[in-house]
């Protein structure tokens, strides 16, 4: 089982989590990041420190956002990881309590 980055990143991307990864299974993309499911190794420590509570275990994705599991799958193959904390997005604060914004992604 792995983590995985549910909606409440998109536009946000809140790096903290990157911080802690042992086995740097984050990848980056232009306003979200994703958990790369083969280098996870479960360790949970990222879930504690994602300001926005957008990383759940994979068993435990809200229904409404469990297609996030196979669109962490599919953009962690295509995005370069990311291995050191950076700033959040500009308007990161706005956009953190804001649903329904898978619009809103950027590939």
């Amino acid at each position: 089982m792995s983590y995985v980055v549910t909606e409440s990143c998109i536009k946000c991307k809140y790096t903290d989590c990157v911080d802690v990864c042992p086995v740097d299974c984050f990848r980056e993309g232009p306003n979200f990041l994703v958990i790369d499911p083969d280098e996870c190794i479960d360790c949970t420590l990222c879930v504690a420190e994602c300001p926005v509570e957008a990383i759940f275990a994979e068993d435990d994705v809200p229904v409404h956002q469990q297609h996030f599991t196979a669109l962490n799958a599919e953009l962690s193959k295509v995005w370069k990881p990311i291995i050191e904390k950076k700033d959040a997005l500009a308007d990161a604060d706005e956009w953190a309590n804001v649903t329904e914004k898978l619009d809103k992604l950027e590939r």
